[in-house]
């Protein structure tokens, strides 16, 4: 009987851990540990941050437009905890200051991510652009973009002002598109103007990936449009949003449900909306992102505050879901019902 129970706990505890103040990779947990305990004392070469991790990242406020820091508070198991079970490829859900996995089911699978990748075009933008109302002339690689573009929510259906070549529009409003619309013709923009092109830009995504420590992701071009050997995994997506949480500017922009946008010269105005439909449903929803391609089917980034306390943010993936709406309304509402904040 001890060896049942013990294979029982190995199979359903869940991986809810955080090592020394940085994120520790599931499949490298050194042992089983209580739910959202720290786990202390790891020496082997390979569990160590680099020296610029992401979790000091975060907590630099010399880099941050809004520092997260540590609040003190880590999420424990509520009485009566339960499991959930959600009907994705992957997911993840991470307490965003501790950083503790609080649901974990293959979130490591490497795959596709579609338009989730706008989260880390964003970050890239926002490093490398000194100024926001900086130009950018629109050329015809951004207006030839596959998907959904400005004015465009499918790739079939155009409802409104769409870009023009040569137009000149701030890279401020870009973000404001390609985030709110998941324009890619936006993103395509965006990365020319950083860095040459989607393939160089692609290289600085990289980069920054290499320096958060996100092993399971290689990202090729802003937008997210498939191509051949580019991934990445529900608990990256989630690092990666969880340190974007520093730019105010994105989540002032993703929690913005619709608005409009207008060339430098003011001759033309594109109207934008909010993909992520859960925006004005989730009181205590502070943005999202959805995503999707054929190759990495629907998918859906969404962060919340305890509705409880209004703080304690947390960070969920759902990645290749035909029900992420249902799903990830699920999801939330498991985790602040089996969890608190101590």
């Amino acid at each position: 009987m001890p060896v049942l129970s013990s294979l029982l706990v190995a199979i359903f505890l869940p991986a809810q851990f955080y090592i020394a103040g940085f994120f520790l990779k599931p499949q490298d947990l050194p042992r089983l540990a209580e739910p959202a305990e720290k786990v202390e004392g790891i020496s082997d070469d390979k569990n160590k941050p680099a020296e610029n991790s992401f979790k000091e990242a975060i907590s630099d406020p010399k880099k941050n437009e809004t520092a997260l820091g540590e609040t003190g508070f880590v999420p424990q198991r509520k009485k009566g905890f339960y499991e959930t079970k959600v009907f994705a490829g992957s997911a993840v859900v991470i307490d965003v200051d501790s950083g503790t996995i609080l649901h974990y089911d293959r979130g490591r699978d490497q795959t596709p991510i579609a338009s989730l990748t706008k989260i880390m075009t964003a970050v890239v933008v926002m490093e490398k652009v000194k100024d926001l109302d900086e130009a950018v002339t629109i050329d015809s690689e951004a207006l030839s973009a596959d998907g959904t573009k400005v004015g465009c929510p499918t790739s079939v259906l155009c409802t409104a002002e769409r870009l023009h070549s040569n137009e000149k529009i701030t890279v401020k409003d870009l973000l404001t598109a390609m985030l709110l619309d998941s324009a890619n013709d936006a993103a395509v923009a965006l990365g020319k103007h950083v860095a040459g092109s989607q393939k160089a830009f692609g290289d600085l995504m990289n980069e920054k990936a290499k320096e958060l420590n996100l092993d399971d992701s290689h990202f090729c071009n802003p937008s997210g449009l498939d191509e051949d050997n580019c991934y990445s995994s529900a608990y990256d997506l989630a690092r990666i949003t969880a340190y974007s949480m520093r730019y105010d500017t994105i989540w002032k922009t993703m929690k913005t449900q619709e608005t409009s946008v207008r060339s430098c010269d003011g001759k033309y105005e594109h109207m934008l909306k909010n993909t992520d439909i859960l925006l004005g449903e989730i009181p205590n929803c502070l943005g999202g992102k959805t995503g999707f391609t054929y190759n990495a089917g629907k998918s859906l980034m969404l962060a919340a505050a305890d509705p409880a306390t209004g703080k304690h943010k947390i960070v969920a993936v759902i990645i290749n879901d035909n029900q992420r709406w249902e799903d990830m309304r699920n999801l939330l509402n498991w985790t602040f019902e089996n969890y608190e904040w101590k």
